[in-house]
Parts: structure tokens; C-alpha cells; sequence
């Protein structure tokens, strides 16, 4: 017979509805962060920018949902979460497609460059001042201990998604310290006490 799996050592005070509270505060403060990015400091996001947006506004209505659930359904959240890191792996992914292309290392989508070509007359360029031109998405406005604000986006990305991989496995049947567990069910230690004190008692 075969040994199950270890599970990952974690406090018995971390549960799933622990981690839809952290991943909840985490996903706010992002959105809070490129918000005022953009709306105090003027860093205009680029299409790039806007598309990684979308897993947040997703990932904080799931985890507020979540985190209100009711305290016995932790199936529920259990999926939610897994869910959850899930959709902070596809928001890791657009990060680092987004880096990727402020590095050069692959080319952008055709309507993202920002640039074009030069103006042959006056009215042209009168015709292309006049019009709303996008965000350059190869060009990295702000950078952070040599990571642009797409490359923040991979690492805070990827930590929710442990966060939320963890708080799936947090109230997993069989955790030491998990709703349900003999750990912390006085219902259903007491029986098997008193059985195991029975067969005491019942030796010659």
C-alpha cells in the first residue's frame, strides 16, 4: 500500500475562507494601484494594459463572493479558489506575454505599437493629432527594481494563485485542523473513545 500524499504544513488559524480574504484585499489593492496609476499620475494604460485588467475585476467579485459564503460550505469555496488560481495563472500568462514584448523578445499585437508612419504633408499630421492614437505597448512607462508594471503583475499573479491553491487544500478532509476532521470534530472522536475504552475494559 502506498502512503498518501503529504499535504502542506499550514496553521490550523488558515482557512479557505482566509484565503478568499487575502486573495480579496490582494486583487483590491491592485486594482487601487493601476487605478490611480492612471488617474493620479497619468500613466495612460496601453491595450495590453487594459486586457490584464479583466482577470482582476473577475478575481476580486469571486473571492468577495466567496469570502461571504457561509462558514459550512467549504466544498464551495474549496472550487472557488482552485477557480481562482486558475484565473491568477491566465493573468500571470498575460503578464508575461506583455513583458515579453516590452523586452522584444516577440512582437505586439499590430494596433499596439503606438507608433506609425511619418506624416508626408501638413493636413496629415493635423489628421493624426486630432485622432486618439494608443498607448505604446513596447515601451515600459514606469519600472520597479528593473520590472515594469506588467512584470509586477506576473509576480503578484502568481503569489495569489499559491494563496488560493492553498486555501483549497486548507479545509481538504483529512487536514489536521480542517472543519470535518477528527482533528476537531468532538462528535466523532467520542464514539472511537469509547469504543477503544471498551475494548479495554472487556480484557481478562
Amino acid at each position: 500500500m502506498t502512503a498518501p500524499a503529504a499535504r502542506p504544513a499550514l496553521p490550523a488559524s488558515f482557512t479557505s475562507r482566509t484565503a478568499a480574504l487575502a486573495v480579496l484585499s490582494g486583487a483590491a489593492a491592485v486594482i487601487a494601484a493601476f487605478l490611480v496609476f492612471e488617474h493620479a499620475f497619468g500613466y495612460l494604460p496601453c491595450p495590453l494594459c487594459l486586457q490584464q485588467r479583466a482577470p482582476w475585476y473577475f478575481a476580486a467579485l469571486l473571492a468577495a463572493l466567496l469570502a461571504v459564503t457561509p462558514r459550512a460550505q467549504t466544498r464551495l469555496r474549496r472550487v472557488g479558489l482552485l477557480l481562482l488560481t486558475l484565473v491568477f495563472l491566465v493573468s500571470a500568462g498575460l503578464g508575461a506575454y506583455h513583458a515579453g514584448v516590452e523586452w522584444g523578445l516577440w512582437p505586439g499585437p499590430a494596433d499596439c505599437s503606438g507608433g506609425g508612419a511619418m506624416p508626408a504633408s501638413a493636413s496629415e499630421l493635423l489628421g493624426q493629432l486630432e485622432r486618439v492614437r494608443p498607448v505604446s505597448c513596447t515601451e515600459a512607462a514606469w519600472r520597479f527594481l528593473g520590472l515594469s508594471m506588467a512584470g509586477w503583475n506576473v509576480a503578484v499573479s502568481l503569489l495569489l494563485a499559491a494563496v488560493a491553491a492553498l486555501g483549497a487544500m486548507a479545509d481538504a478532509p483529512g487536514r489536521s485542523g480542517a472543519p470535518g476532521s477528527a482533528d476537531t470534530d468532538p462528535a466523532s472522536a467520542a464514539p472511537a473513545s469509547a469504543k477503544s475504552a471498551g475494548h479495554s475494559g472487556n480484557r481478562p
